[in-house]
Formats: structure tokens, C-alpha cells, sequence
């Protein structure tokens, strides 16, 4: 996992530590959690989400790698984008919600092959992505303190790329990747109650579940790799009530 993820990590630990020393505050009664008090008394909302997501692929060599004489590595690069979606939010309680987020988000990743010095030189396969993602989530929240809480969520994705080039016959030549991807998703926020909206920003990691190599054994880019897993890194603002 390259250093990206791992700051991601650690920023997710951070905010969790937050969240459940967040619980033993002092004063996290109903004590100035005036706009709180106004949105608590909806079972359900909506809202919209804006976010930045940074996406690659986790690559997996196959038993042929090691037999071929013109590329000696491949991994992938990560590529920026951005997503834009609507939140759907049920509560279960003071404490849980369900959460529904149909979003349509834009990606990009890349796939680096270095060359042996007598074949060619680098070169790698470029893929973009439009998605429209599926996201399930159950979110956790900490007890409000001055119109403020922390919260912790997990769920799951299901992706279809609309701008795959899996059936495309111009695209022989290139590696493929499947357009349907599943996805386990963790992630950290707070939220913000203000007088009109709740304003949460996040931060969520997803690794995909699925092969989505489309594997072709007369490609040698193809041959090299027993299977393709997704990462995304995404910060998002939610603005909801």
C-alpha cells in the first residue's frame, strides 16, 4: 500500500480514537446542542455530497510473470477524480442510520509496465472511469457535544463503469478491465449542525472484493497478471437536513 493509503490509515485511527474518547466527555449532554435538538426529530433525510476520490489498483503477478523476457515490472499508479451523489439517511435509533448514496463518480488509474532494456521502452495502460456506484452503508455516531458529533460507518459498494472499454473491439489490444467491481468500505467524519443543513465531511477507504481483470492469455500485458483488486481513497463533504 503506498504512503497515500497509509496516511489515510492513520487519519482514520485518529478520528476513531476521537470518536470514543468523544463519548467520555464531559458535558456531552443535550447542553448546548441547540440545532441538534431541531434535526433530531426527523427520522429521515436527504441531502447532496461533493468529494475528491483517489483511486489505483492493486496488481497481483501471475506464475507466467516470471517466464516472460520483456517486462520485468507492473504496478499501478494512482490518478485523481471527483464524485457527486445524493444521500439518502434513515435513523435506527439515537445512535446508528442506514445510509443509501447513489453516486456518479469520475476516476482515473493507471497500470505501469517497466520493460526489459532489449524489448521496448515503459509503458502503461490508462484507464478511465465514469461509475455509478451503489454505496450501503451502517454509520455509528457518538453522543452530540455543542451541536458536534464524531462517527464511524462501514458498507458496502457496488460499482458498473459506463465508460468501460471491455466490449470494445478497438481495445483488443489492451488490457481490460471488468465494467461490475464490488467494494467492503470503512470510514470516519464528524458532523456539524448548523442552523439550516448539516455539514459532515469524511474520509473512506474501499478495496474491492472481485477479480476485475478480464484475463486474455494472447496478451502478454494480460498473461503477466493474475488479478486486479480496486483501492479508492475518498474525502467527502456532505451537506444534509
Amino acid at each position: 500500500m503506498n504512503a497515500k493509503m497509509t496516511k489515510s490509515s492513520l487519519l482514520i485511527i485518529l478520528l476513531a480514537c476521537f470518536f470514543f474518547a468523544a463519548q467520555n466527555a464531559e458535558g456531552q449532554t443535550a447542553r448546548g446542542n441547540y440545532n441538534f435538538l431541531d434535526f433530531n426529530q426527523k427520522p429521515y433525510y436527504f441531502g447532496i455530497t461533493l468529494a475528491y476520490n483517489s483511486s489505483n489498483f492493486r496488481v497481483f503477478q501471475s506464475r507466467d510473470f516470471i517466464l516472460n523476457d520483456s517486462i520485468r515490472q507492473v504496478e499501478s499508479v494512482t490518478g485523481p477524480g471527483f464524485n457527486l451523489g445524493i444521500v439518502t439517511n434513515l435513523k435506527i435509533g439515537d445512535y446508528f442510520d442506514i445510509r443509501f448514496l447513489p453516486t456518479l463518480s469520475f476516476a482515473e488509474r493507471n497500470i505501469n509496465y517497466a520493460a526489459t532494456k532489449d524489448y521496448r521502452r515503459p509503458f502503461a495502460r490508462r484507464v478511465e472511469s465514469v461509475f455509478v456506484e451503489m454505496p450501503f452503508h451502517v454509520r455509528y455516531k457518538s453522543e452530540p457535544f455543542k451541536d458536534m458529533r464524531v462517527f464511524v460507518l462501514g458498507g458496502v459498494k457496488y460499482s458498473f463503469d459506463v465508460a468501460s472499454d471491455s466490449r470494445s473491439r478497438q481495445a483488443e489490444d489492451l488490457v481490460k478491465i471488468a465494467p461490475n467491481d464490488f467494494a467492503f468500505e470503512l470510514g470516519a467524519g464528524m458532523q456539524f449542525f448548523l442552523p439550516y443543513f448539516i455539514f459532515s465531511p469524511e474520509i473512506k477507504y474501499s478495496h474491492g472484493l472481485n477479480n476485475i481483470l478480464i484475463f486474455d492469455d494472447n496478451l502478454e500485458e494480460s498473461s503477466v497478471i493474475e488479478k486486479i483488486l480496486s483501492r479508492t481513497l475518498t474525502i467527502s463533504f456532505h451537506f444534509e437536513g
